[in-house]
């Protein structure tokens, strides 16, 4: 399995509109990052987790080296701007069928209440054309490949992660339940947000983050959703223990 960090970012993205701080004002590209998302190639198949605002030049990016001719499926993990507001790009994807996107039932709701152009009967041509799939705290497949959520809280928001075989993707986690914890067991791969070091309301900070790597014991992890306040990738990496990495956009790695 290939995955692809499309971006590594939070809300915002980095840099920041007007921001001059040390990180805004990097030129290593790996502090220049777009809002979180993933693409996983499995079997000649592709997955999407999240579909935010920067989706189309992510995609631009990613097409010089790894094209996408169609998606098996786009994995939602909840409904904030950031992680869904690239849907509509998902257009030039529909043209011979619909793209599948799977959702909770809450999530599901405001994807169509933010886009109901593309949900109505007699859709306007060349809108984009998706297949919500309703999905709860449950194993799911996807066009064979093994789905397996794993519950977050976002603060009080309870959100989706989601494992596909040795890989977890965890994002805009504050806590996880204690009795989620049991399908986080023996990963090649832990991908988890990790905001910056100061307290946030509904993100785990850079310890937090290190701490849930501690416990569940990944062979390798990386570190997503990170603001400016992050630091710089370069004197950051220094500081994590083995084997403990951060992600940044157009990363490729293998499970």
């Amino acid at each position: 399995m290939k995955v692809r960090f499309l971006g590594t970012g939070t809300s915002t993205g980095n840099p920041e509109i007007g921001c001059r701080c040390k990180v805004c004002s990097s030129t290593d590209e790996r502090d220049r990052r777009f809002r979180s998302s993933v693409l996983i190639e499995t079997g000649g198949k592709h997955l999407l987790i999240d579909c935010g605002p920067d989706f189309r030049m992510q995609m631009l990016e990613t097409f010089r080296t790894m094209p996408v001719e169609r998606w098996a499926g786009v994995l939602i993990t909840h409904e904030h701007y950031d992680h869904v507001g690239g849907l509509d790009d998902l257009r030039t994807f529909c043209r011979n069928e619909a793209v599948a996107v799977y959702a909770e039932n809450y999530v599901a709701e405001a994807i169509k209440t933010r886009m109901p152009y593309a949900f109505e009967e007699h859709r306007y041509p060349g809108v984009p054309n998706l297949r919500l799939v309703p999905v709860r705290n449950e194993p799911f497949s996807v066009e064979g490949i093994q789905v397996n959520p794993v519950r977050l809280m976002h603060g009080e928001l309870p959100i989706l992660g989601y494992r596909i075989g040795g890989m977890a993707y965890l994002t805009d986690l504050k806590t996880i339940p204690d009795e989620e914890y049991a399908k986080l067991k023996d990963l090649d791969v832990l991908i988890i947000n990790a905001l910056r070091e100061t307290e946030h309301i509904a993100h785990e900070t850079l310890a937090d983050a290190l701490a849930n790597i501690k416990r569940i014991k990944p062979a390798r992890a990386y570190l997503i959703h990170m603001c400016h306040q992050f630091g710089l990738h370069e004197e950051q990496q220094k500081t994590l223990p083995v084997p403990v990495f951060i992600a940044y956009d157009g990363l490729e790695i293998y499970v």
